[in-house]
Order: C-alpha cells, then structure tokens, then sequence
C-alpha cells in the first residue's frame, strides 16, 4: 500500500526514466558542448530529448524548447527576458490572484519596478472567465500569464479563449502549465500561447530540470548569461541527463495518459463523495467543470489543515494543505482566498492529489484513516463548535 497522497508536489522518478538517464551520468558523460566525439555524443542525445519534448507539447519546432533547471527558472525567464526585450522601461503586465508563487513574487516585484500591475481574480468555480480578463486589458498592456491549470485546486482554465482576448491587444502571452503537463491534452500550437513554463518532477521526472516553450518570434533577453548555451537563450552547461529524463517521462505520461485520466478521475470522485458525505460540514473546494483527474481538493470545517496534515502524517500519510512551497506557513492558501473561501473555513482545507502508483485500496483507507482524525480534532476544537453548536 502507498501512503503517499501528494503527487503535486513531487512524484517518484520512474524507474523506466532512471534507465534512460544512467547512462549519460556515466558512459556518456561528455559536456555537450565539446567538440571532440563524448561531447557531440552528448550534444546529440540532447537535441534528441529537445525534438521528442518538443512534439509531445505540440511545438513547431524543437528550437521553441529551452531546458531549465526547473519550473521557477522557467515562470522567471518568461517576465524578465521578454519584458526586457518588449518593454524595458516599464508597461503594463496582468496575472491572476491564484498563480503559483513563482509567477505573483515575480509580477508584483515588477508591479514595484517601474510595471504596472493588474491581477485578475478566478471565480468561484476556480478559473479566471475571459470576460474578467478582458475588464483589465489595455491598449499597452505587454504581457499576460494565466496558469493553464491550478495546483491546488486543479481548475482547468479556457486558455485558448483567455490567450485570443490577450492577443487582440497585442500581449504575449504565458502560462504555467506545470500541473497540466501529461495528465490532460495541452498543445501548444492549439492554445496558442507564446510561452509555457514545465518541469520534470511532477511527471514521474528527474529534479532539477524544467524547461519553457518559446514560441518562435518571441523576444527573449536571457536571464542567464555566460557561455551562450541553449542558442544563447540560457547560459550554463545543459543538464543532458535531466533532458533525456524530462523527454522520456513526458512520452510515458503521454502513452498512458487517457487510461490514467479515466482511472484517477473515479479515484478522486470516490474519495471527495465519501469524505464530504460522511463527514458533515465537509465539502469539495471545486466538484464540477473541466478540471486536473488526480487533484481532490477538501474543505474541512472547523479544524486547521496542520493539524490534519501532522497527525496524517504521524501515520506515514502524506498529503498537503495546498501547495508544497507555502507549506510551513500558517497563512490560508493564497488560492482559496482568491476564489472567495473565507478565511476561517480556508484554514481547513487539504489536497490529496493521486498518482501512478495510487490503488482504490490507498483511497478507501485513507477515508478510513482520516474521518477519526477530523473527528477528534473537532471534538476538541472551539471554533467547530462556535461555528456549527455542539455535535
């Protein structure tokens, strides 16, 4: 049984990508760039990985492929090297209140730095509407970035619709598609966005390596300098390795994504259903619309999500209370705040998010594991009973 319930925060590296890694830890070893035979080796096992990432997000070409170190690199890179290009003297940027922290630290810094700022809200049921966009839009607003899905809700966004109203005033436009990656159809070229942010190790992938689409065209000033690696797009010797390993997971999420969409979505559907119908005053954050199949996102009244989590994990659960980078802080999810949650009730939520190695077996016993833990915690709680009178 695996008691590990928090795939959106990490996954296990498949072992199937561990074998395509090995041997350029080793027997190919060279720097890519070299010019003697172990480097062009290695040069071309990573344009390899490039082409074959490349066709798995329905790119024009590989060359629209940068690797990153991860998916922060690559959220950073799209505002910096593009508004230094298009608008280095400042402009106006619009994002959404409920991006992942590498994308709002990133807009509000500039919202300081000589940019102005909008952040559009999400709705209720989780996603940001194009009219929303549209209210904030102007003339010489330069770029726009909506995160293709949410992870700690897993509302997929229109983003099609989102990037043509983006496009008729002449933005770029970029999104997060980190959590969206080989779990659900995303196609670049469909969508068409400018740039896209991925990383490996949400994919059953190597840490360590992300990588951003750019779409042919676009501006770009390189965040990183020095040795004009990546087509002078991101200095520093390639990860070769993490590449290889990022193209191998992409094509195995992809060859097995429909039975695992199918799979994880009656898996998530199962658990939010018994959860929120055994246990009063419990409800799923999100329960309908297009949305990730392995996210089941809970809004527990009554109780603090830390204290769920630490006593899950007393018993060798592991689940989260939203996303993995703001765990430690007893602030509410900046993500249920922005769909409109109140705060005290915010303060209960919890993520259990699914993977490849998760049975129906591990959900049943988890519901059984977890409704004793928020009863006691309720029974102890003050603010339950002031919110709902003594059970």
């Amino acid at each position: 049984m695996s008691k590990y319930l928090d795939y959106s925060a990490t996954t296990p590296l498949d072992t199937r990508v561990l074998e395509a890694m090995q041997p350029y830890f080793t027997e190919h070893f060279g720097n890519a760039n070299s010019l003697y035979k172990i480097g062009r080796d290695a040069y071309h096992a990573l344009e390899d990985a490039r082409t074959r990432f490349a066709a798995g997000i329905g790119a024009a070409q590989p060359s629209e492929v940068i690797f990153t170190s991860g998916g922060t690199e690559a959220d950073n890179a799209a505002f910096f090297s593009v508004l230094r290009r298009i608008a280095p003297d400042g402009g106006h940027i619009v994002t959404s209140a409920y991006e992942h922290h590498a994308v709002l630290e990133v807009a509000e810094w500039l919202g300081k730095h000589g940019y102005e700022l909008s952040i559009v809200s999400p709705r209720a049921d989780g996603r940001v509407h194009a009219d929303d966009l549209q209210a904030v839009l102007r003339d010489d607003t330069k770029l726009v970035s909506i995160m293709h899905s949410n992870n700690e809700i897993g509302a997929i966004n229109d983003l099609q619709g989102l990037a043509a109203v983006a496009h008729a005033v002449g933005a770029v436009v970029h999104t997060d598609a980190v959590q969206s990656l080989g779990k659900v159809p995303f196609n670049v070229g469909e969508l068409d966005v400018d740039m896209a942010s991925f990383s490996a190790h949400k994919i059953h992938g190597p840490k360590g390596v992300g990588a951003l689409y750019l779409k042919r065209g676009t501006a770009f000033d390189p965040l990183i300098k020095g040795g004009g690696q990546e087509s002078r797009r991101r200095s520093g010797t390639q990860n070769v390795a993490g590449a290889i390993g990022f193209a191998r997971a992409l094509e195995l999420m992809l060859e097995e994504r429909d039975s695992e969409y199918a799979r994880l979505s009656v898996l998530r559907d199962k658990l939010l259903s018994e959860l929120t119908g055994r246990l009063e005053n419990t409800q799923a954050t999100i329960d309908s619309g297009e949305r990730l199949p392995n996210i089941a996102p809970l809004l527990i009244n009554g109780v603090e999500g830390e204290s769920m989590l630490l006593q899950l994990d007393n018993l060798g659960w592991s689940v989260s209370t939203g996303s993995a980078c703001s765990s430690g802080s007893l602030e509410p999810s900046h993500v249920l705040l922005a769909i409109g949650v109140p705060q005290v009730i915010a303060h209960g939520s919890l993520r259990v998010s699914m993977g490849r190695d998760t049975t129906e077996a591990d959900i049943e016993e988890f519901i059984e594991v977890l409704i004793p833990i928020v009863e006691r915690l309720r029974a102890m709680s003050p603010v339950y009973h002031k919110m709902f009178g003594s059970k």
